[in-house]
Protein backbone atom coordinates (compact mmCIF):
# COMPACT_ATOMS: atom_id res chain seq x y z
CA UNK A 1 0.00 0.00 0.00
CA UNK A 2 1.14 3.33 -0.54
CA UNK A 3 1.54 5.59 2.14
CA UNK A 4 0.90 9.06 2.85
CA UNK A 5 2.98 12.13 2.31
CA UNK A 6 4.28 13.94 5.97
CA UNK A 7 3.89 18.00 5.36
CA UNK A 8 5.90 20.65 7.57
CA UNK A 9 3.20 23.78 7.86
CA UNK A 10 4.89 27.24 8.95
CA UNK A 11 2.93 29.09 10.86
CA UNK A 12 2.92 32.90 12.05
CA UNK A 13 5.74 34.11 14.56
CA UNK A 14 3.76 36.93 15.47
CA UNK A 15 0.19 38.68 16.28
CA UNK A 16 -1.18 40.00 12.60
CA UNK A 17 1.63 38.37 10.76
CA UNK A 18 -0.30 35.78 8.50
CA UNK A 19 0.46 37.65 5.40
CA UNK A 20 4.17 37.44 5.55
CA UNK A 21 3.98 34.31 6.44
CA UNK A 22 2.02 32.04 4.42
CA UNK A 23 3.20 31.19 0.88
CA UNK A 24 0.66 30.97 -2.24
CA UNK A 25 1.66 26.83 -2.01
CA UNK A 26 1.26 26.16 1.92
CA UNK A 27 -2.30 27.63 1.15
CA UNK A 28 -2.84 24.86 -1.66
CA UNK A 29 -1.38 22.53 0.30
CA UNK A 30 -3.50 22.71 3.10
CA UNK A 31 -6.75 23.03 1.25
CA UNK A 32 -5.71 19.37 0.22
CA UNK A 33 -5.21 18.15 3.60
CA UNK A 34 -7.83 17.12 5.97
CA UNK A 35 -5.24 15.49 8.83
CA UNK A 36 -3.21 17.28 10.93
CA UNK A 37 -0.77 16.75 13.84
CA UNK A 38 -0.86 19.54 15.97
CA UNK A 39 1.14 20.83 19.33
CA UNK A 40 -2.19 22.67 20.17
CA UNK A 41 -5.45 22.23 18.40
CA UNK A 42 -7.24 25.41 19.01
CA UNK A 43 -4.20 28.03 17.88
CA UNK A 44 -3.51 25.22 15.09
CA UNK A 45 -7.09 25.67 13.97
CA UNK A 46 -6.76 29.05 13.79
CA UNK A 47 -3.59 29.38 12.16
CA UNK A 48 -5.51 27.35 9.25
CA UNK A 49 -7.87 29.75 9.10
CA UNK A 50 -5.64 32.77 8.96
CA UNK A 51 -3.74 30.75 5.75
CA UNK A 52 -7.40 30.45 4.24
CA UNK A 53 -8.48 26.94 4.51
CA UNK A 54 -11.73 26.60 2.81
CA UNK A 55 -11.93 22.77 4.10
CA UNK A 56 -15.04 23.09 7.32
CA UNK A 57 -13.35 23.11 10.13
CA UNK A 58 -15.66 20.41 10.98
CA UNK A 59 -13.98 17.69 8.67
CA UNK A 60 -10.97 18.10 9.62
CA UNK A 61 -9.32 15.12 12.28
CA UNK A 62 -6.92 16.96 14.34
CA UNK A 63 -4.37 14.79 16.45
CA UNK A 64 -2.95 16.40 19.57
CA UNK A 65 0.85 16.34 20.31
CA UNK A 66 0.56 18.49 23.34
CA UNK A 67 3.13 18.47 26.09
CA UNK A 68 0.62 15.85 28.01
CA UNK A 69 0.82 13.22 25.26
CA UNK A 70 4.38 12.82 24.28
CA UNK A 71 4.66 9.80 26.33
CA UNK A 72 2.23 7.99 24.79
CA UNK A 73 1.96 5.73 21.42
CA UNK A 74 3.00 6.99 18.33
CA UNK A 75 0.91 4.63 16.20
CA UNK A 76 -2.39 6.92 16.34
CA UNK A 77 -0.39 9.64 14.52
CA UNK A 78 0.45 7.30 11.61
CA UNK A 79 -3.18 5.27 11.23
CA UNK A 80 -3.97 8.09 8.23
CA UNK A 81 0.14 8.13 7.28
CA UNK A 82 0.71 4.20 6.70
CA UNK A 83 -3.12 4.29 4.54
CA UNK A 84 -2.29 6.47 2.25
CA UNK A 85 -3.16 9.75 3.34
CA UNK A 86 -1.62 13.25 3.05
CA UNK A 87 -0.78 15.00 6.77
CA UNK A 88 0.14 17.94 8.00
CA UNK A 89 2.40 18.85 11.37
CA UNK A 90 2.21 22.00 12.89
CA UNK A 91 4.24 23.33 15.65
CA UNK A 92 3.10 26.42 18.22
CA UNK A 93 4.87 28.98 16.31
CA UNK A 94 7.37 28.80 13.22
CA UNK A 95 8.88 26.01 11.78
CA UNK A 96 8.33 22.71 12.85
CA UNK A 97 11.22 20.61 13.88
CA UNK A 98 13.02 23.25 14.92
CA UNK A 99 13.43 23.81 18.64
CA UNK A 100 10.04 22.31 18.81
CA UNK A 101 8.78 18.50 19.98
CA UNK A 102 7.20 17.71 16.51
CA UNK A 103 10.93 16.50 15.11
CA UNK A 104 9.84 13.39 17.17
CA UNK A 105 6.86 12.88 14.98
CA UNK A 106 9.22 13.52 11.78
CA UNK A 107 11.87 10.87 12.71
CA UNK A 108 9.27 8.63 13.01
CA UNK A 109 7.95 9.32 9.74
CA UNK A 110 11.41 8.30 8.17
CA UNK A 111 11.86 5.05 10.44
CA UNK A 112 8.27 4.20 9.08
CA UNK A 113 9.67 5.32 5.24
CA UNK A 114 6.70 7.70 4.89
CA UNK A 115 8.08 11.07 2.06
CA UNK A 116 8.75 14.05 4.71
CA UNK A 117 8.17 17.39 2.52
CA UNK A 118 9.34 20.64 4.55
CA UNK A 119 7.57 23.92 3.41
CA UNK A 120 8.89 27.24 3.42
CA UNK A 121 8.01 29.41 6.25
CA UNK A 122 9.28 31.89 9.02
CA UNK A 123 11.94 29.94 11.07
CA UNK A 124 12.71 33.13 14.11
CA UNK A 125 16.40 31.65 14.67
CA UNK A 126 17.34 32.13 10.64
CA UNK A 127 15.67 35.44 10.43
CA UNK A 128 18.06 37.03 13.36
CA UNK A 129 20.78 35.26 11.79
CA UNK A 130 20.31 36.86 8.83
CA UNK A 131 19.23 40.80 10.14
CA UNK A 132 22.09 40.08 13.19
CA UNK A 133 25.32 40.71 10.50
CA UNK A 134 27.46 38.10 12.10
CA UNK A 135 28.82 34.97 10.63
CA UNK A 136 25.86 32.92 8.87
CA UNK A 137 28.66 30.10 7.52
CA UNK A 138 28.87 29.01 10.89
CA UNK A 139 26.35 29.18 13.98
CA UNK A 140 25.61 26.90 16.70
CA UNK A 141 21.70 27.46 18.27
CA UNK A 142 21.99 26.38 21.90
CA UNK A 143 18.56 26.59 23.00
CA UNK A 144 17.75 27.40 26.49
CA UNK A 145 20.75 28.85 28.44
CA UNK A 146 20.49 27.45 32.51
CA UNK A 147 17.87 28.75 34.55
CA UNK A 148 20.53 29.23 37.94
CA UNK A 149 22.64 31.96 37.74
CA UNK A 150 25.67 31.14 38.47
CA UNK A 151 25.58 28.42 36.11
CA UNK A 152 23.98 31.03 33.83
CA UNK A 153 26.86 33.36 33.62
CA UNK A 154 28.83 30.59 33.24
CA UNK A 155 27.68 29.40 30.03
CA UNK A 156 27.38 32.85 28.42
CA UNK A 157 31.32 32.92 29.07
CA UNK A 158 31.83 29.73 27.40
CA UNK A 159 29.63 31.09 24.76
CA UNK A 160 31.74 34.04 23.95
CA UNK A 161 34.56 31.77 23.96
CA UNK A 162 33.43 29.44 21.39
CA UNK A 163 32.22 32.89 19.64
CA UNK A 164 35.45 34.04 19.60
CA UNK A 165 37.70 30.80 19.19
CA UNK A 166 36.03 29.46 16.29
CA UNK A 167 34.40 32.62 14.45
CA UNK A 168 31.10 31.23 15.62
CA UNK A 169 27.67 32.77 15.97
CA UNK A 170 26.37 31.57 18.98
CA UNK A 171 22.18 31.68 18.81
CA UNK A 172 20.07 31.22 22.24
CA UNK A 173 16.46 31.77 23.72
CA UNK A 174 14.51 31.99 27.03
CA UNK A 175 11.31 31.96 27.97
CA UNK A 176 10.12 35.46 27.45
CA UNK A 177 9.48 35.93 30.90
CA UNK A 178 12.65 35.55 32.09
CA UNK A 179 14.29 37.69 28.73
CA UNK A 180 15.47 41.35 31.03
CA UNK A 181 17.43 38.87 33.79
CA UNK A 182 18.79 37.08 30.52
CA UNK A 183 19.78 39.78 29.44
CA UNK A 184 21.32 41.71 32.06
CA UNK A 185 23.51 38.60 32.26
CA UNK A 186 24.89 39.00 29.08
CA UNK A 187 25.54 42.38 29.81
CA UNK A 188 27.70 41.12 32.74
CA UNK A 189 29.61 38.51 31.78
CA UNK A 190 30.89 39.62 28.47
CA UNK A 191 33.48 41.83 27.63
CA UNK A 192 32.82 45.17 26.34
CA UNK A 193 33.91 44.64 22.88
CA UNK A 194 32.19 41.23 22.06
CA UNK A 195 28.74 41.79 19.45
CA UNK A 196 25.07 41.22 20.87
CA UNK A 197 22.60 41.01 18.66
CA UNK A 198 18.78 41.34 19.84
CA UNK A 199 16.07 40.49 17.70
CA UNK A 200 12.43 40.69 19.29
CA UNK A 201 9.16 39.62 18.20
CA UNK A 202 10.34 39.09 14.75
CA UNK A 203 7.96 39.86 12.07
CA UNK A 204 4.97 41.49 14.68
CA UNK A 205 4.42 44.76 14.05
CA UNK A 206 6.74 46.20 17.08
CA UNK A 207 9.52 44.21 15.93
CA UNK A 208 13.21 45.01 16.86
CA UNK A 209 16.33 43.97 15.94
CA UNK A 210 19.45 45.98 16.88
CA UNK A 211 23.23 44.65 16.81
CA UNK A 212 25.57 46.53 18.65
CA UNK A 213 28.72 46.01 21.14
CA UNK A 214 27.68 45.03 24.87
CA UNK A 215 29.55 48.47 25.93
CA UNK A 216 27.01 49.90 23.67
CA UNK A 217 24.30 47.70 25.13
CA UNK A 218 24.98 48.89 28.68
CA UNK A 219 23.98 52.65 27.29
CA UNK A 220 21.00 50.86 26.26
CA UNK A 221 17.25 50.81 27.93
CA UNK A 222 15.22 48.28 26.51
CA UNK A 223 12.28 45.81 27.89
CA UNK A 224 11.80 42.44 26.56
CA UNK A 225 9.34 41.22 29.39
CA UNK A 226 7.61 38.57 27.25
CA UNK A 227 8.47 39.44 24.06
CA UNK A 228 9.50 36.35 22.06
CA UNK A 229 13.23 37.38 21.65
CA UNK A 230 16.75 35.39 20.08
CA UNK A 231 19.96 36.53 21.64
CA UNK A 232 23.29 36.22 19.37
CA UNK A 233 26.77 37.00 20.36
CA UNK A 234 29.65 37.13 18.28
CA UNK A 235 33.39 38.20 18.54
Amino acid sequence: MTKGTLFLIPVPLAENAAQKSFTAFLGDTINSLSVYIVENEKTARKFLKEAGITIPQSDLTVHDYGKHKRNDSMVPYFKELMTGKDVGLMSEAGCPGIADPGADVILEAHKRGIKVVPLVGPSSILLALMASGFNGQSFTFNGYLPIDKVERGKRIKELEQLAKAKKQTQIFIETPFRNNHLFEDILKNTTAQTQLCVACNLTGEDEFVKTMSVGQWKQERIDLHKKPTIFLIYA
